[in-house]
Protein backbone atom coordinates (compact mmCIF):
# COMPACT_ATOMS: atom_id res chain seq x y z
CA UNK A 1 0.00 0.00 0.00
CA UNK A 2 1.84 3.71 -1.08
CA UNK A 3 -0.97 5.46 0.30
CA UNK A 4 -2.35 6.14 3.70
CA UNK A 5 -5.28 4.29 4.91
CA UNK A 6 -6.98 7.26 5.83
CA UNK A 7 -6.98 10.63 6.42
CA UNK A 8 -5.31 10.83 10.33
CA UNK A 9 -3.00 7.82 9.44
CA UNK A 10 -1.51 10.27 6.67
CA UNK A 11 1.98 11.11 8.13
CA UNK A 12 2.77 15.00 7.35
CA UNK A 13 5.90 15.65 9.26
CA UNK A 14 8.78 13.95 7.34
CA UNK A 15 6.76 12.60 5.15
CA UNK A 16 8.71 10.85 3.00
CA UNK A 17 9.81 8.46 5.53
CA UNK A 18 6.15 6.99 5.75
CA UNK A 19 5.51 3.49 5.36
CA UNK A 20 2.23 2.23 4.59
CA UNK A 21 2.72 -1.28 3.40
CA UNK A 22 1.47 -4.04 5.46
CA UNK A 23 5.06 -5.81 5.14
CA UNK A 24 6.54 -2.90 7.04
CA UNK A 25 4.00 -2.19 9.57
CA UNK A 26 3.75 -6.24 10.72
CA UNK A 27 7.70 -6.49 10.78
CA UNK A 28 7.57 -3.53 13.65
CA UNK A 29 5.14 -4.63 15.38
CA UNK A 30 6.20 -8.22 15.45
CA UNK A 31 9.47 -6.84 16.18
CA UNK A 32 8.47 -4.79 19.62
CA UNK A 33 5.94 -5.99 21.98
CA UNK A 34 6.17 -3.26 24.47
CA UNK A 35 3.71 -0.46 23.35
CA UNK A 36 1.69 2.62 24.82
CA UNK A 37 -1.58 3.27 24.23
CA UNK A 38 -3.48 6.88 24.18
CA UNK A 39 -7.24 7.25 25.40
CA UNK A 40 -9.35 9.67 26.70
CA UNK A 41 -10.83 8.67 30.47
CA UNK A 42 -13.24 11.27 32.22
CA UNK A 43 -12.49 13.84 29.62
CA UNK A 44 -8.90 13.61 30.07
CA UNK A 45 -6.09 12.41 28.35
CA UNK A 46 -3.92 9.33 29.36
CA UNK A 47 -1.51 7.32 27.98
CA UNK A 48 -0.31 3.70 29.35
CA UNK A 49 1.77 1.14 28.40
CA UNK A 50 1.06 -2.42 26.87
CA UNK A 51 2.07 -5.65 25.89
CA UNK A 52 1.01 -6.49 22.72
CA UNK A 53 0.62 -8.92 19.93
CA UNK A 54 -0.64 -9.41 16.67
CA UNK A 55 -2.87 -11.84 14.72
CA UNK A 56 -3.60 -11.02 11.22
CA UNK A 57 -4.70 -7.85 11.00
CA UNK A 58 -5.43 -7.37 14.33
CA UNK A 59 -4.17 -5.89 17.81
CA UNK A 60 -4.30 -7.45 20.67
CA UNK A 61 -3.07 -6.78 24.54
CA UNK A 62 -4.39 -7.81 28.24
CA UNK A 63 -4.75 -6.27 31.49
CA UNK A 64 -6.53 -6.51 34.50
CA UNK A 65 -10.23 -5.94 34.39
CA UNK A 66 -10.60 -3.84 37.29
CA UNK A 67 -7.83 -1.54 35.65
CA UNK A 68 -8.85 1.80 34.58
CA UNK A 69 -7.47 1.23 30.95
CA UNK A 70 -9.28 -1.96 30.50
CA UNK A 71 -12.87 -0.18 31.90
CA UNK A 72 -11.83 2.97 29.46
CA UNK A 73 -11.22 1.62 26.12
CA UNK A 74 -14.01 -0.87 25.33
CA UNK A 75 -16.05 0.85 22.05
CA UNK A 76 -14.11 3.83 22.60
CA UNK A 77 -11.63 5.37 19.47
CA UNK A 78 -7.96 5.13 21.01
CA UNK A 79 -4.81 5.44 19.40
CA UNK A 80 -1.75 2.83 19.71
CA UNK A 81 1.89 3.93 18.99
CA UNK A 82 5.02 1.00 18.65
CA UNK A 83 8.48 2.72 18.55
CA UNK A 84 11.82 1.11 18.32
CA UNK A 85 14.86 3.13 18.64
CA UNK A 86 17.86 1.71 16.35
CA UNK A 87 20.54 4.97 16.36
CA UNK A 88 21.17 8.16 17.73
CA UNK A 89 21.77 10.64 15.07
CA UNK A 90 24.48 13.31 15.23
CA UNK A 91 24.10 16.01 13.08
CA UNK A 92 26.86 19.23 12.40
CA UNK A 93 23.81 21.53 14.29
CA UNK A 94 21.55 20.54 17.33
CA UNK A 95 18.47 21.41 14.84
CA UNK A 96 19.35 18.53 12.74
CA UNK A 97 20.14 15.86 15.02
CA UNK A 98 17.51 13.06 14.88
CA UNK A 99 17.11 9.25 15.60
CA UNK A 100 16.73 6.26 13.20
CA UNK A 101 13.99 4.45 14.39
CA UNK A 102 11.26 2.34 13.54
CA UNK A 103 7.60 3.12 14.57
CA UNK A 104 3.32 2.66 13.68
CA UNK A 105 0.57 4.43 14.79
CA UNK A 106 -2.69 2.51 14.47
CA UNK A 107 -6.02 4.42 14.70
CA UNK A 108 -9.16 2.06 15.86
CA UNK A 109 -11.96 1.10 17.97
CA UNK A 110 -11.11 -0.94 20.69
CA UNK A 111 -13.25 -3.60 21.44
CA UNK A 112 -13.37 -6.53 24.28
CA UNK A 113 -13.27 -9.94 23.52
CA UNK A 114 -15.87 -11.45 26.17
CA UNK A 115 -15.21 -15.36 24.70
CA UNK A 116 -13.29 -17.62 27.20
CA UNK A 117 -12.13 -19.64 24.39
CA UNK A 118 -10.66 -17.11 22.57
CA UNK A 119 -9.41 -15.16 25.58
CA UNK A 120 -7.61 -18.52 26.04
CA UNK A 121 -6.68 -19.04 22.53
CA UNK A 122 -5.16 -15.23 22.15
CA UNK A 123 -3.50 -15.43 25.54
CA UNK A 124 -1.74 -18.50 24.98
CA UNK A 125 -0.18 -16.91 21.32
CA UNK A 126 1.28 -14.04 23.34
CA UNK A 127 2.72 -15.85 25.74
CA UNK A 128 4.03 -18.67 23.05
CA UNK A 129 5.45 -15.73 21.15
CA UNK A 130 7.52 -14.50 23.78
CA UNK A 131 8.46 -17.95 24.27
CA UNK A 132 7.27 -20.62 21.86
CA UNK A 133 5.42 -23.62 23.52
CA UNK A 134 5.97 -22.38 26.89
CA UNK A 135 1.69 -21.77 27.52
CA UNK A 136 1.59 -25.92 27.79
CA UNK A 137 4.42 -26.00 30.08
CA UNK A 138 3.03 -23.44 32.49
CA UNK A 139 0.78 -24.14 35.41
CA UNK A 140 -2.78 -23.85 33.86
CA UNK A 141 -4.94 -20.58 33.65
CA UNK A 142 -7.88 -20.70 36.44
CA UNK A 143 -10.90 -20.03 35.56
CA UNK A 144 -10.89 -17.01 38.45
CA UNK A 145 -7.62 -15.82 36.34
CA UNK A 146 -9.39 -15.76 33.20
CA UNK A 147 -12.33 -14.18 34.51
CA UNK A 148 -9.71 -11.30 35.94
CA UNK A 149 -7.96 -10.66 32.41
CA UNK A 150 -9.24 -8.74 29.84
CA UNK A 151 -8.37 -8.62 26.25
CA UNK A 152 -8.80 -6.47 23.79
CA UNK A 153 -8.52 -6.07 20.32
CA UNK A 154 -8.20 -3.16 17.48
CA UNK A 155 -8.22 -3.75 14.03
CA UNK A 156 -5.12 -2.59 12.00
CA UNK A 157 -7.25 -0.53 9.07
CA UNK A 158 -5.69 2.36 10.03
CA UNK A 159 -2.37 1.88 10.70
CA UNK A 160 0.98 3.90 9.50
CA UNK A 161 4.51 3.60 10.23
CA UNK A 162 7.76 6.25 9.96
CA UNK A 163 11.21 4.02 9.34
CA UNK A 164 14.42 6.38 9.36
CA UNK A 165 17.83 5.13 8.15
CA UNK A 166 21.12 6.34 7.52
CA UNK A 167 23.34 9.35 9.00
CA UNK A 168 22.78 12.89 9.12
CA UNK A 169 20.84 15.36 7.13
CA UNK A 170 22.46 18.62 7.50
CA UNK A 171 22.39 22.23 5.40
CA UNK A 172 24.65 22.41 2.68
CA UNK A 173 26.76 25.05 4.42
CA UNK A 174 26.79 23.03 7.43
CA UNK A 175 29.07 20.16 5.89
CA UNK A 176 32.05 22.57 5.90
CA UNK A 177 31.62 23.09 9.83
CA UNK A 178 34.22 21.50 12.18
CA UNK A 179 32.04 19.13 14.01
CA UNK A 180 32.01 15.25 13.93
CA UNK A 181 28.53 13.82 12.55
CA UNK A 182 27.78 10.27 12.73
CA UNK A 183 25.27 7.40 14.17
CA UNK A 184 25.48 6.35 17.44
CA UNK A 185 23.70 2.78 17.15
CA UNK A 186 21.47 1.30 19.50
CA UNK A 187 20.03 -1.48 20.20
CA UNK A 188 17.91 -4.19 23.01
CA UNK A 189 20.51 -6.38 24.40
CA UNK A 190 19.02 -9.52 25.52
CA UNK A 191 21.40 -11.30 28.28
CA UNK A 192 21.82 -15.45 29.43
CA UNK A 193 18.40 -16.08 31.31
CA UNK A 194 18.91 -15.99 34.67
CA UNK A 195 16.83 -19.02 36.73
CA UNK A 196 14.71 -18.40 39.83
CA UNK A 197 16.39 -19.92 42.82
CA UNK A 198 13.47 -21.46 44.32
CA UNK A 199 13.18 -23.20 40.90
CA UNK A 200 12.48 -26.71 41.65
CA UNK A 201 15.67 -29.18 41.61
CA UNK A 202 14.61 -30.96 38.75
CA UNK A 203 13.53 -28.45 36.64
CA UNK A 204 15.59 -27.15 33.37
CA UNK A 205 15.28 -24.19 31.26
CA UNK A 206 13.73 -25.13 27.76
CA UNK A 207 15.73 -24.45 25.22
CA UNK A 208 13.67 -21.89 23.57
CA UNK A 209 14.25 -19.22 26.39
CA UNK A 210 17.35 -18.91 24.76
CA UNK A 211 15.42 -18.23 21.56
CA UNK A 212 13.54 -14.38 23.21
CA UNK A 213 14.25 -11.65 20.88
CA UNK A 214 12.98 -8.00 19.84
CA UNK A 215 13.63 -4.82 18.50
Amino acid sequence: MSEAPSERTRVRRYHWLAKYDTETIHGIIDAMPFAHIAYVHEGRPVVTPIMQWREGDTLYWHGSNASRMMRSVDGQEVCVCISIVDGLVLARSAYNYNINHRSVMVFGTARKITDDDEKRRQLARFVNGLVPGQWDRLRPVTDQELKATALLSLPLAEASAKVRTGQPEDDDTDYCFPAWAGVVPVGVRVDAPVADPRNLPDVTMPPEVLSFRYG
